[in-house]
């Protein structure tokens, strides 16, 4: 009888034990303190480039940057806009660069908004349909560091004044005014207005914009031949996309200094119902702008009624 007592005790408390083994290693989920799980999410530091897409086109698309400090920036930006680089991995599909491969960097300088690039011999290996490009390329991506207003070119310390292979004559101040992927609609040089209009392009089923520089005697001014060329049926070129249909109409707008207000009738709207427009739209407006009025913010308005406000870092 005492044995069994003895037994019944020690299995109780051997069961014990095990609950209280199995409470203390495996606790139940109302315990924040052993379930809490602190999870960050670190959004990738993406950065516009300008590189060569599918249509043979200087395009905006974006990669993913490391570098944060400016200088460092800039040489990164630079590898990636370089043939076969060590960054030639972070390339979005459709997309290639432009700097002849191996071409280095032998000194960056930076006088105020002044970028000047000091490049070796390999960078005069650009190739005659590649050269325009790869000035364009340069320009537009390295001009999208805030900081940076114009750059100059140098190879082994003396400044490039013309192409290597066309041997046209460079600014000696390259700023967006250069243009990019240019269309000549001239009838004289005298009167010649300059705009880049932001187009949509697409490869495999991922969205991009394409800026195009038009050098004409438009006599309009900035705001309407931005918006007339954006719409849908004053595209020239079958792989370049709007999504401002042709009905859209500029009623009015304001202008001061950086800031302009467009007035639209409702055929902006890409939903009747919900008033909304599209991102598309929105952006391409938005970016044209700015490149071709230094243009940093723009409100939306539809029948004078304020829609959407967009801004860009200028």
């Amino acid at each position: 009888m005492l044995f069994k007592r003895i037994s019944k005790k020690l299995l109780v408390a051997t069961i014990a034990l095990i609950v209280i083994a199995l409470v203390y290693f495996f606790p139940n989920g109302s315990d924040p303190e052993v379930y809490e799980q602190n999870i960050e999410y670190i959004e990738a530091n993406k950065n516009p480039i300008y590189l060569r897409d599918n249509n043979n086109y200087i395009a905006r698309t974006n990669i993913i940057m490391k570098e944060t400090e400016t200088e460092e920036k800039v040489k990164e930006i630079i590898e990636s806009l370089t043939i076969n680089s060590s960054k030639k991995d972070y390339i979005p599909n459709g997309f290639s660069a432009l700097i002849p491969e191996g071409t280095k960097v032998l000194s960056l300088d930076f006088d105020g908004s002044l970028l000047k690039i000091n490049f070796d011999t390999t960078f005069k290996s650009i190739t005659l349909q590649d050269e325009e490009a790869v000035i364009e390329s340069l320009i537009y991506s390295l001009t999208e560091i805030n900081s940076i207003k114009k750059i100059m070119i140098f190879v082994d310390g003396e400044l490039l004044t013309r192409l290597p292979n066309s041997n046209k004559k460079l600014p000696h101040y390259l700023t967006r005014d250069y243009g990019i992927n240019k269309i000549y609609d001239l009838n004289t040089l005298s009167d010649c207005t300059i705009t880049t209009i932001y187009y949509l392009s697409k490869f495999n089923e991922q969205y991009y914009y394409v800026p195009v520089t038009t050098f004409s005697n438009n006599p309009n001014n900035k705001i309407e031949i931005v918006i007339n060329n954006l719409k849908g049926n004053s595209i020239y070129n079958p792989n370049l996309l709007s999504y401002m249909v042709n009905s859209v109409e500029l009623l009015s707008y304001e202008l001061e200094e950086s800031k302009a207000s467009l007035n639209f009738n409702s055929y902006i709207f890409d939903n009747f119902d919900d008033k909304t427009i599209s991102e598309e739209v929105k952006y391409t407006i938005l970016l044209s702008l700015k490149d071709s009025m230094g243009i940093s913010e723009v409100v939306l308005k539809v029948n004078d009624e304020e829609i959407d406000k967009l801004s860009i870092e200028n």
